[in-house]
């Protein structure tokens, strides 16, 4: 079962949008985030640490994605929220505690909301010039996120 998933998210990525990918990459987010809180919840140390690392590093890879040239004002906003999230994440990590990760989780689900409204719209100007904002995702992207 597991390798299927895995082959179907690698497919998924492999034929997405940038947009998709930026999509793929907030939902792998949220789910890491989730199961941080369910692990904190069961007593899993291990386990949710390395779902917040996983958090840790889908952040990363949609900061280094970010077009700064191109994406202007929000870019650097998109920066500095994902900066924030980081460092929430590392705070939840290091107290053992759920609020920093339900703020993240919440964060997150409210991007990934507006990027699927973004990849829904109509309006192919409106579009590009959100996505303008984020270049292509790094080559490094890893569909085992």
């Amino acid at each position: 079962m597991y390798a299927l998933r895995e082959n179907y998210l690698e497919s998924e990525v492999m034929t997405a949008s940038p947009v998709g990918l930026i999509r793929l990459l907030y939902r792998g987010a949220v789910d890491a985030v989730r199961a941080a809180r369910a692990c904190l919840k069961s007593g899993d140390i291990t386990e949710r640490s390395a779902q917040i690392t996983k958090a840790g590093r889908i952040l990363t890879e949609l900061a280094v994605s970010l077009d700064h040239a191109k994406g202007g004002e929000i870019s650097r906003g998109l920066a500095e929220l994902y900066d924030y999230m980081q460092r929430r994440l590392n705070e939840a990590n290091f107290h053992q505690t759920e609020p920093p990760l339900a703020e993240v989780e919440g964060l997150l689900t409210t991007l990934l909301e507006a990027w699927e409204r973004i990849s829904s719209a109509e309006s192919e100007a409106a579009h590009a010039y959100v996505a303008a904002a984020v270049a292509q995702p790094h080559q490094a992207f890893s569909y085992s996120y």
